[in-house]
């Protein structure tokens, strides 16, 4: 099976405070997640604007998870720990579209 990488789009819900999730990001999210086995790597990229465009991205935040594979990931998540991590994600964004995806050089 050939590594994917899930990248993941979302926007911060209006009730959240930009600064505590970046704060939790660095603290928390990444961290964790940078230390599973299934995981090669992890970032987390604000959106900035539209290449080109005065326009603002449509998004303001992006994942990508660079994965050995969706089953040994789907394992990784399930303990209490990342289930804690996948709550306090919730809690801070809404509209996440998690994308799997493969390089066309190496699928």
């Amino acid at each position: 099976m050939s590594a994917k990488t899930i990248i993941v789009f979302f926007n911060l819900k209006s009730t959240t405070d930009e600064s505590q999730y970046l704060q939790w990001a660095k603290e928390s999210d990444l961290p964790t997640v940078n230390t599973l086995s299934s995981v090669s790597s992890f970032e987390v990229f604000k959106g900035i604007s539209i290449f080109g465009q005065d326009k603002p991205s449509p998004w303001d935040y992006f994942e990508v998870i660079h994965i050995d594979s969706a089953d040994a990931f789907l394992n990784d998540i399930q303990t209490d720990e990342m289930q804690k991590i996948v709550e306090q994600f919730q809690s801070f964004a809404e509209d996440a579209h998690f994308i799997v995806t493969e390089n066309i050089l190496t699928a």
